[in-house]
């Protein structure tokens, strides 16, 4: 039938709508984001460390991944049975995850013990996991040799349920530290064995962290890393105050300078060096590199500009982190909501777990 188009206007009206509609943004099929999963102990105050090492990652994941960041409150009772500290240090952390930039409305930042579901599919990956391997872990020789009184069961199946946190979302992308790499090993394992022995329920997770090298942030005194617990007058944390950020810069590690022009530097100077480029500018940085190749660096005004940088780096962090720490019907409101969404992705895999091991009866 040869349709003259001219001669019916509603036609070519009725066309262009279909057309129109069809090719519009609110008709395409939304993209699926790829699911980001990564959680921290609130064992301790977060520090330097943690902001560069994960933290500033986070703040750009969130912006293009579907994101679950939680606090590992069940995790830490394997080495803090004593929870007298455990609400403040939750909620702390909830602070200074908040203050840092995270956005409870981008991504969901809940409490691991919010989130039932966590402990029922560890008990499914505790049956896919075996004594051997769990006993050969590093992070479990290194803990029970720091606490051979408490050598709990919780404390050999730390990585199952380390495994259960980022398989609840089927998350693909993990954050993760050269110290967790084993575990994000096994829990690619427990997911390879889950889909052999039952249906192909979970993907194997990766570590990811945008393909950049991940920051190691040293320690003041050049013995290692920044930690949450240890070594802290070493440690530059969210929380300290201007006066502490300058007394434990200006302790720090120096010697007498160098003796020939770009000599090589020890390892403790070089630590000063990478915290000043963390924190200050490129100028700044350039500046005490060329002093120092050229032999007339002088330690005590780095270290009193590496000072200023700091505080200038931390104190906005800490106001912010004080003042949201005060407003706990904000807090609560923002832990709830985040189990909300975290519950809802973990019903979706869990009602696929079920179905696949036998456990859905009717």
């Amino acid at each position: 039938m040869d349709i003259k188009y001219k001669e019916y206007p509603f036609i070519v009206c009725l066309l262009t709508f279909i057309v129109i509609a069809v090719s519009s943004p609110a008709m395409e099929k939304k993209e699926q984001k790829s699911i980001v999963m990564s959680g921290i102990r609130p064992t301790g105050i977060l520090h330097l460390g943690n902001y560069f090492g994960a933290l500033k990652s986070y703040l750009r994941m969130q912006e293009e991944y579907e994101c679950y960041f939680m606090i590992a409150d069940l995790h830490s009772l394997t080495t803090h049975p004593d929870t007298k500290e455990l609400r403040n240090n939750v909620l702390h952390v909830m602070s200074e995850y908040l203050a840092c930039g995270l956005d409870p409305d981008k991504v969901a930042l809940y409490c691991q013990s919010y989130v039932h579901e966590t402990t029922e599919l560890y008990t499914y990956l505790n049956t896919l996991a075996y004594k051997g391997e769990l006993e050969k872990t590093t992070t479990f020789k290194e803990k029970a040799r720091r606490q051979p009184d408490n050598m709990n069961a919780a404390l050999l199946t730390y990585p199952v349920l380390m495994a259960a946190d980022i398989l609840l979302h089927r998350a693909l992308y993990v954050p993760v530290g050269k110290d967790q790499e084993q575990h994000l090993e096994m829990a690619r394992n427990f997911a390879n064995r889950f889909n052999h022995r039952y249906e192909n329920v979970f993907p194997e997770p990766l570590a990811f962290n945008f393909g950049e090298a991940l920051v190691k942030v040293p320690s003041l005194d050049g013995t290692g890393k920044m930690s949450k617990s240890e070594n802290q007058s070493a440690t530059l944390y969210l929380s300290d105050d201007d006066d502490q950020i300058r007394k434990k810069i200006m302790k720090a590690k120096t010697d007498e300078g160098p003796k020939t022009p770009n000599a090589p530097m020890p390892d403790y100077i070089e630590n000063i060096f990478q915290l000043m480029k963390l924190s200050g500018t490129e100028e700044v940085y350039e500046k005490y590199s060329a002093d120092y190749n050229s032999c007339i660096i002088r330690y005590g005004d780095m270290k009193k500009q590496l000072a200023n940088d700091m505080i200038a780096f931390i104190k906005p962090i800490r106001e912010k982190a004080i003042a949201i720490r005060n407003n706990e019907t904000y807090l609560k409101e923002v832990l709830e909501n985040g189990a909300e969404k975290a519950r809802k992705s973990a019903d979706i895999t869990m009602k696929l777990v079920r179905e696949a091991v036998g456990t859905k009866y009717f």
